[in-house]
Formats: structure tokens, sequence, C-alpha cells
């Protein structure tokens, strides 16, 4: 239980709730100050893609065909506005056999803003997800992973685990399909030597705007699946799920 839900929160206690210290807590993705969220368990050979921001309409297709090619499921964190708009395509995604999982109605920092608003996105999105799936969803990824103790609590209050990461790029800004997909190996491989499996992060959408270009993302996708298909089991977090 420990390495699913990350130990770096442990020796992040150490640091108090200063400035500093509530920073950390409410933005580092090890950090299991302000309650405990999902992170990747002692299971070195697995993987969990996992996908924010969409669905997107100019790409997300094109991701779910490379994952079809490969037979590989994933987990891909929905923001609410956009599967209002793209209804058809969120669809798509769940009866390709991926897990949805909620990224808020309109990504907010969740640490910037009321009770009352981070009620209001977990909940709108909540509603819609299950319009489209039949049945609530189970995960919920606090956009830039910030996160604060009622964050948490709410989210476990509606059903959600919280999942935050420990293999992330900065694939949203990041034109080189090559350097997203190597700076995520070597965090792969790190984790792996650690002992630990990988969540990893990439974006098939943006949280600006529906269209956005997520090329490299999506080749990057590929090249981790022709690295490591051969070598380890991708699973969706379900498969983590305690």
């Amino acid at each position: 239980m420990a390495g699913i839900y990350g130990g770096l929160g442990v020796a992040g206690a150490t640091v108090g709730l200063g400035i500093g210290g509530y920073t950390y807590a409410a933005r580092w993705p090890g950090s299991q100050l302000f309650g405990r969220t999902l992170i990747a368990p002692r299971r070195p050979r697995e993987l969990a893609l996992t996908y924010d921001d969409g669905p997107n309409p100019a790409w997300t297709p094109r991701l779910l065909e490379i994952l079809a090619e490969h037979n590989v499921r994933a987990t891909f964190f929905m923001m609410g506005s956009f599967v209002k708009a793209e209804r058809d395509l969120a669809r798509r995604v769940l009866e390709a056999g991926h897990l949805i999982g909620n990224h808020t109605w309109s990504h907010p920092k969740l640490t910037a803003v009321s009770d009352a608003k981070v009620l209001e996105e977990l909940t709108r999105t909540n509603d819609i997800l299950s319009q489209i799936t039949g049945k609530p969803a189970r995960f919920f990824r606090p956009p830039f992973g910030a996160r604060r103790p009622y964050v948490l609590k709410l989210a476990r209050q509606l059903g959600l685990i919280p999942v935050t990461w420990n293999a992330m790029t900065s694939d949203w800004s990041e034109t080189s399909a090559d350097t997203i997909a190597t700076n995520l190996m070597n965090k792969i491989d790190r984790n792996q030597r650690r002992g630990y499996a990988s969540n990893i992060v990439l974006h098939d959408g943006n949280h600006r705007k529906l269209g956005a270009d997520r090329g490299p993302s999506v080749s990057a996708t590929q090249q981790l699946l022709e690295r490591y298909a051969g070598s380890h089991t991708f699973v969706t977090l379900d498969a983590w799920q305690q």
C-alpha cells in the first residue's frame, strides 16, 4: 500500500508547512502530506499511460489508433467542458476499452479557488462523465497536481481516487517527440531501478482550447510503445486500485 501511494511524503514531512512546505505539499506529485494520492506500486515492469486535458478532436483519434495497433489500454483524464463539446469522441475512447477519469470542468488550480468552486468543478465533470460512461468516475487528477486537504477529502467523498504521477515531462510545450520520449524513458528506467511501476503523464489536449497540436506527444507515445511493449505490461489505473 505504501508503495502505491508514494514514499516521498514521509521525507517531505520534515520540511514543515511554511511557504516552502505548503508548496511541496500542494504541488509535488509524490507528497502525501495533505492526503493520499495514487502514484504507482512496487511493480517495476508495469506502466500506466495517462493522458490529460482531452478529448481533443485534432489528436485523440490518432492516439486511439496507435494504442489499438499495440493493443494497449490507457487512462484519459478528461475535462468536463471538452467532454460536453466532444461527446462522441469521449464515447469512442470508452468503447475502445480505455479508462476515463475526472480532470475538472475548466482546469483551475484547485489550491487557488473556493471550496464551492472545487465542488462545482468535480461534480459537473462527474455528472457528464456518468452520462457518457453510464457509471460514476473512479479516478481524479487535479490540474497541475495542485491540491489541498479539502480537495482530496471532497474527491474521496465523491467516490474519486486522487491520482498524481511519477513520470512526466513538459510535453505540453516541447516540440520534439524524441525529447519527450527520451525524458520519459529516463524516468521510467529510474523508477524501475527503484522498484516502482511508472505512472506516465502525457497530454492529448490543451486546457486552453480544443484542437491543440499534440503531435509530439502522440509520436512520443509511439516511441514508448515500441520501446517497452515487449518487456513491460501496460495497464490502466484500476489495476492499481486498492
